[in-house]
């Protein structure tokens, strides 16, 4: 199992993506995405199945948990990436056949009369709002229907449906489908393709194997059809039967009922489309007046925090500046005279680098974070370039579980020397290092095993099989923990930081704060949270609501935002604490960036309570706590880090510039 799974989240494909980036040449360039197919007249195809999803209750299950027809070879599993896995996926083969280019008719069976348990499976599925998630050619499928005037788009379409004022339950199950083809005549047109078919180029000596047709779109009318369950059930599956139009009234609809017999139908209308193969996911990534959005948060954001941010910035730097330039300008007799007027942040020079609380804490958590954030940082740009799109199903998710792996030697790195830096010595760096490659891990894996307990209790397949849980330790302790250890190793072997001035023996006594430390801390966070709370509603939409989140470039933008006001945050907070003769900075400059977590985790709460309202139970409600803490503990982590790294180097940087003795 576990190779498998390295097979599967190879980065060999990326790789190899990226070396004929440089070297490919053509009249054309598709990147990245699946591999592109050419269907010949008459072809057979055949649409895959994903889990049942629901957006009450967020727990996926299984299609074939449903009493709905099974392909005549028996259900097939597709290969899965280690992303898909994680994400609750579960692709299979399914009966759904069809034929390029040839519209027709088709009856694929009918069940046996339906027992108690089918029976109150389908009416809970139906109530729960799921749907059925089904692709041809890697192109989920996808319905409109109108709402108050307005067409809006869906992706899958649902189990049942349940009329207002109405007891009964009603079954889909005829589909219209209908296939968008684009005629194809090979060109010289290069192509990469780095989605789950793996990756390859197309060249022009291919093009004659690559003319036929293209799939472009996949759309679905679903209706409730009353058949003649007897008469059909001699038939045989894909015999022909007469179209049939979606029947409005309620009396020639499927009803769910003990005892009842469901016939399975289709139709399938292939249309001629001028859509290009590259520009297939364009309905999909529609955004309309989304983008706007984005560009009004980002603007916003930019100056209002920019504004605001700079004026702080460049009145304590002028604070600062115009201090050092006074203090330079004295000759010595009148520096020793200063040295004993000394006020604000001259007055703890002999503790400013005075080791802070639980320092081995500390560094551990430095260390997750910057192994965080450059994961974070090197998936988003890879995702703007392209290399991570939607149609990689599980790809974004697997590069960023291979980046944390291999950035475990940079977390080991960063932890052991500001260990060593602390401390003076390298002694105890072993302890540092393990701690490192285990603390954030280990939360996320406490955190994931009990809500795998609950996804097991209500056997759902978002439940981590105990294979794939092996898989992941083996991945954890084969990879992440020795290059953790590698990078303590070589961070213990370099030069510690030298501080600029002498500790002194006796510390020195913190006058009284006229305002609690804790409430500057929490009041500096709402600083960062307003660079990312628009972005945050949209990837939480796409986690929670089944959208697709592609925006890549915004995201880049808001990164950069939020690191630099992460960063001017935690530099003003220091020097604020500072000037009032408090020279415990370690912690503030770490809790001052990173405070946004509370933020952030209390939009997730506000979010669940007015946004995803019709998210139903408790258990629903548990996954959602679980994964939005194990959110905002990253984001702690990652931009606490950036607000401490900062500080230290304008803290040296401060007081390397004027010698006080």
């Amino acid at each position: 199992m576990a190779g498998a799974l390295c097979r599967s989240c190879s980065p060999v494909p990326l790789l190899w993506a990226l070396l004929l980036l440089t070297v490919s040449r053509g009249n054309a360039f598709y990147l990245p995405g699946s591999y592109m197919h050419t269907y010949s007249q008459g072809e057979e195809i055949w649409a895959k199945v994903n889990s049942l999803t629901s957006i009450e209750t967020e727990m996926p299950f299984s299609y074939y948990s449903l009493p709905y027809c099974r392909p005549q070879g028996g259900i097939k599993k597709s290969a899965e990436n280690l992303g898909e896995l994680l994400m609750g996926d579960q692709i299979d083969n399914s009966p759904y056949k069809f034929r390029v280019n040839v519209n027709e008719s088709l009856y694929l069976c009918t069940t046996k009369g339906l027992n108690e348990n089918d029976t109150k499976l389908l009416k809970q599925r139906t109530r729960d709002l799921y749907q059925v998630n089904m692709m041809l050619d890697n192109l989920p499928v996808m319905r409109f229907t109108e709402q108050n005037g307005v067409t809006v788009q869906w992706t899958g379409f649902p189990v049942g449906y349940t009329p207002a004022g109405i007891s009964e339950d009603y079954i889909i199950n005829h589909l219209k489908f209908k296939v968008l083809v684009h005629e194809y005549e090979g060109k010289n047109v290069e192509i990469i393709g780095t989605g789950e078919e793996g990756s390859g180029v197309i060249s022009e000596f291919d093009k004659k194997g690559m003319s036929g047709y293209q799939i472009v779109g996949f759309e679905v009318v679903p209706c409730s059809v009353k058949r003649d369950a007897e008469a059909f059930s001699k038939r045989n599956m894909y015999d022909i039967i007469e179209p049939v139009n979606c029947p409005m009234e309620l009396q020639k609809s499927q009803v769910i009922r003990q005892q009842e017999r469901i016939t399975f139908t289709y139709d399938v209308e292939f249309v001629k489309s001028d859509i290009r193969w590259p520009s297939r996911w364009d309905a999909y990534l529609k955004m309309e007046a989304g983008a706007k959005v984005h560009w009004f948060s980002i603007m916003n954001s930019l100056m209002v925090i920019l504004f605001l941010a700079g004026i702080v910035f460049v009145i304590f730097l002028r604070t600062v500046r115009r201090d050092l330039m006074r203090y330079e300008e004295l000759d010595k007799e009148a520096q020793a005279q200063m040295n004993e007027e000394l006020s604000g942040w001259k007055l703890v020079v002999g503790d400013v680098f005075r080791e802070p609380t639980c320092p081995k804490l500390l560094c551990v958590m430095i260390g997750d974070g910057v192994q965080i954030l450059g994961m974070s940082i090197v998936t988003i740009v890879f995702a703007t370039l392209g290399f991570m799109s939607p149609a990689s199903r599980g790809m974004l998710l697997t590069g960023m579980i291979i980046l944390y792996l291999f950035l475990g030697i940079a977390a080991g790195y960063v932890s052991a020397r500001l260990w060593k830096t602390i401390k003076g010595i390298s002694e105890g760096w072993r302890s540092v290092s393990w701690l490192t490659a285990c603390f954030f891990p280990g939360v996320m894996f406490v955190v994931l095993t009990v809500l795998n307990f609950v996804l097991w209790g209500s056997k759902s397949t978002g439940a981590l099989p105990i294979s794939l849980f092996f898989a992941l330790l083996a991945l954890w302790f084969c990879i992440s923990v020795p290059l953790t250890l590698v990078g303590g190793f070589v961070g213990a072997r370099a030069a510690q930081i030298e501080f600029p001035v002498r500790t002194n023996q006796i510390p020195r006594e913190i006058p009284a704060q006229k305002y609690p430390s804790w409430l500057l801390v929490l009041g500096a966070g709402t600083l960062p949270f307003g660079t990312l709370f628009i972005e945050l509603f949209f990837i939480l939409s796409s986690i929670w609501l089944g959208r697709f989140y592609y925006v890549f470039g915004f995201l880049l933008i808001v990164l950069v935002l939020l690191v630099v006001v992460c960063a001017e945050v935690s530099v003003v907070l220091t020097y604020m604490n500072l000037c009032v003769e408090d020279w415990r900075w370690w912690w503030r400059a770490f809790f001052a960036s990173g405070s946004v977590s509370i933020y952030v985790f209390l939009y997730s709460i506000n979010y669940l309570v007015f946004d995803l309202r019709s998210l139903s139970g408790p258990v629903s409600a548990i996954l959602y706590i679980g994964y939005s803490f194990l959110m905002a503990f990253a984001i702690m982590l990652a931009t606490g880090t950036i607000g401490f790294l900062t500080s230290f180097s304008f803290v040296h940087y401060l007081f390397s510039s004027v010698k006080i003795d």
